[in-house]
């Protein structure tokens, strides 16, 4: 009987150590893309008032068995040239795009082209979120993703996600990519 045991033992060790897994994730994106209001959504937290982010915001939130780490870095023009000082050990990064705001196009795709070069985010999966799905001036995920050429990024997983941070629709269809490219990576 010891040898089964055994062998349960080690099974619930296994499922354990999973369930403590943890995962740095940085969350970026251009300002009032709605960064804060996404991670606010993913912690089950008031989403009525939500104020741009000075600095940054950090957040635990479980998900499929797995401690995500969340940092949420503002996005005004100042701050970015910060944002590599936060990339260090980083395993995934969630980009946020304003769906909405075409004006900006450009310069998100530029921001988020020059973060694919950095050292620390080599290989690191990148989830995008096409925010704001809810507003009838967004742009499709797919018209987003062909216009920053996402289809370049051959040296890592990348998905890009339509969601409503507001709704919370198209929210956990990304947090399950994430989960599942994270589980891919550790294999």
């Amino acid at each position: 009987m010891g040898a089964p045991e055994k062998g349960l033992f080690s099974v619930i060790e296994k499922l354990k150590g999973a369930a403590e897994q943890e995962v740095r994730i940085v969350l970026l994106g251009l300002d009032n893309a709605g960064k804060t209001t996404l991670l606010k959504k993913l912690a089950s937290e008031d989403i009525s008032t939500i104020t741009p982010t000075q600095g940054f915001n950090i957040k635990c939130v479980a998900s499929n068995g797995m401690k995500l780490n969340v940092w949420d870095i503002g996005g005004q023009r100042k701050i970015r040239s910060f944002w590599k000082k936060y990339l260090d050990n980083t395993d995934l990064l969630i980009y946020v795009i304003d769906s909405a705001d075409k004006k900006r196009f450009e310069e998100t795709g530029q921001e988020l082209s020059e973060l694919v070069l950095e050292e620390n985010l080599q290989g690191v999966p990148i989830l995008i979120f096409a925010n704001k799905q809810d507003l009838a001036t967004a742009s499709a995920a797919s018209d987003i993703a062909e216009g920053l050429s996402l289809h370049t990024y051959r040296d890592r997983q990348w998905q890009i996600q339509a969601c409503s941070a507001l709704s919370g629709e198209g929210v956990q269809d990304g947090m399950n990519w994430i989960c599942n490219s994270i589980c891919n990576l550790k294999k």
